[in-house]
C-alpha cells in the first residue's frame, strides 16, 4: 500500500504551511548523518561477547545455546577488538556488548571498565534473565556504561514470556529497567515486530511511555536463525507500523531496527505534516491509533523536537562482530568480510568488497535501486538477503513505488536543506 495524502483534522492555516519545507530550511536535521564519513568508519560496532543464554526466544538470530561456545573470543581477543575500534580515530564508534545474554560472561565488568578507558562509549544489551540484577547492573554502571537495552516484545507478561520462551522474564526485565533508569542508565527498549506483536503495539507504547526510556525501537523482523519459522508480514502491515510510530515519536522517542523505510515515512510525513495533510493507511494503522488513543499514549506533554532517525545501515556505518570474531555488516546479515583474529577490523570496514558493495547504492536493484529515497533509506539488506538470497535486491517489507509520492519539489527541498 502507497499512502496517499489526505486531509488532516487539524489543517494549519496558511502561514503554518509557509514555514514547512518547501519554503524554508527546517529548523533542525530531519533525518541525522554521522558527523563523519561512513565510508572511514562506523558510527556504532555490535559484539555478541556470547551466544549463551537461557531464553528460547522465537526470533533469535543467534539461535543462543545455554552453554558458551568454546571459540567464543575470550578477554584478551576481546581488547584486542577494542583497539581496534578505537583506532577508527575520534569520535569513537558506539561500542555494544551484546549476546545471547553478555551477563553470562564472568569478564564482562572488566570487559566495559576497559574499552571506557580507551574512550569508547559502551552500552550493554543484556537478556531479561536472573542475571539482570540491580548489582550486576551497578557493576557495569561503576565500569562506565552509559546505557542499556532491553527487549520488550509484549506488554503483559503473558504475552512476553511466550514470546521469550521462559516464564517471568518480563518481571526481569521490568526490574531491571527501573533500576538502570535509577542508577542512571539510559535505557532503550527494543520491540520485536511480529505477527504475534502487530496489535499488542499500542499497549506496549503505553508501558514504555509510562516506564520511561530514552528510545524505543521497532525491530522489523528479518527471516534468520529462528525468525525463520516466524509468519511472515505485509509490506502495508509494516508501513501501518512505520507510521504509528512516526506518530509515537510526538510523544517519546522512536526508532527502527532494519526498518530502514522509517526513513522515508519521516521525510514524507514532514512534508505532508507541512502541509496539513495525513497519509491514506490501512486497517492495522487505524486499529493501533485508536488503540493508542484509548490508553492516552498521545496525551500530555509533545516533544518540542522529534528525534531524527539516524541515517546508518549494515555496513554503512554499522558493523558486527560475532562470538568468534567474524565481521558482518549485521548481526542480520549472515555473510563474513572477514575475521578480527586475522585482520585489523579497521581494514575491513574500510576495504573489504563486501562493505564498499553495501555503501553503493547505485548497485541496488529492484524497486530500491529506481527509488528516489535509495540514498537515505536503501532498504533492508539483511532482509533482501534473507528473502532473495541476493544482498543488493529490494527488501520485500517495504510497500512504496518509487516516484509516487505527490510532493517531489518539497521533498527535493526538504533534503536540499539537510546536506547544508
Amino acid at each position: 500500500m502507497n499512502p496517499r495524502p489526505g486531509p488532516a483534522n487539524d489543517r494549519p492555516g496558511p502561514a503554518s504551511a509557509r514555514s514547512g519545507p518547501a519554503h524554508g530550511r527546517p529548523a533542525h536535521s530531519v533525518v541525522r548523518s554521522p558527523r563523519h564519513a561512513v565510508s572511514d568508519r562506523p558510527f556504532i560496532v555490535i559484539w555478541e561477547a556470547t551466544r549463551a543464554c537461557p531464553l528460547a526466544c522465537l526470533h533469535c538470530r543467534a539461535e543462543a545455546q545455554t552453554l558458551r561456545h568454546p571459540e567464543e573470543l575470550d578477554g584478551a581477543d576481546a581488547r584486542r577488538v577494542m583497539d581496534q575500534i578505537a583506532a577508527f580515530g575520534k569520535p569513537s564508534p558506539l561500542f555494544v556488548i551484546t549476546g545471547g545474554d553478555p551477563f553470562q560472561r564472568a569478564d564482562l565488568t572488566d570487559l566495559v571498565a576497559y574499552g571506557t578507558s580507551l574512550g569508547l562509549r559502551v552500552a550493554v544489551s543484556p537478556s531479561g534473565t536472573p542475571t539482570l540484577t540491580r548489582e550486576n547492573l551497578v557493576a557495569v554502571r561503576e565500569a562506565g556504561a552509559i546505557a542499556l537495552s532491553l527487549s520488550l516484545d509484549g506488554s503483559t507478561a503473558e504475552r512476553h514470556d511466550a514470546f521469550r520462551g521462559v516464564p517471568g522474564v518480563y518481571d526481569w526485565t521490568l526490574e531491571g529497567w527501573r533500576a538502570a533508569r535509577e542508577l542512571g542508565l539510559k535505557v532503550q527498549i527494543n520491540t520485536t515486530v511480529t505477527r504475534d506483536s502487530l496489535e499488542d503495539l499500542a499497549d506496549i507504547a503505553a508501558l514504555v511511555k509510562r516506564e520511561g526510556a530514552m528510545l524505543w525501537s521497532g525491530f522489523v523482523l528479518v527471516p534468520t536463525g529462528r525468525g525463520e519459522q516466524l509468519d511472515s508480514l505485509t509490506a502495508a502491515e509494516i508501513e501501518d507500523v512505520l507510521h504509528f510510530l512516526y506518530d509515537c515519536g510526538a510523544v517519546m522517542a522512536t526508532k527502527t531496527t532494519e526498518g530502514h523505510h522509517f526513513r522515508r515515512v519521516v521525510l514524507q510525513r514532514t512534508v505532508l505534516d507541512a502541509r496539513g495533510e495525513k497519509p491514506v493507511l490501512g486497517p492495522l494503522y487505524a486499529r493501533l491509533t485508536a488503540r493508542a488513543r484509548e490508553l492516552g499514549v498521545f496525551d500530555g506533554e509533545r516533544r518540542a523536537v522529534r528525534r531524527p532517525p539516524m541515517d546508518v545501515s549494515s555496513g554503512r556505518g554499522f558493523v558486527f562482530i560475532s562470538h568468534t570474531g567474524e565481521v558482518h555488516p549485521s548481526g542480520f546479515l549472515p555473510l563474513s568480510a572477514g575475521n578480527v583474529k586475522n585482520h585489523p577490523l579497521t581494514d575491513i570496514y574500510r576495504g573489504s568488497a563486501l562493505f564498499t558493495k553495501l555503501r553503493d547504492p547505485s548497485l541496488l536493484r529492484g524497486k530500491c535501486g529506481a527509488c528516489e529515497f535509495k540514498t537515505v533509506c536503501g532498504g533492508s539488506r539483511s532482509r533482501a538477503y534473507g528473502f532473495t538470497r541476493d544482498v543488493l535486491e529490494a527488501d520485500p517489507y517495504c510497500a512504496y513505488e518509487p516516484g509516487s509520492f505527490p510532493y517531489q519539489e518539497d521533498l527535493r527541498a526538504l533534503t536540499e536543506s539537510m546536506r547544508r
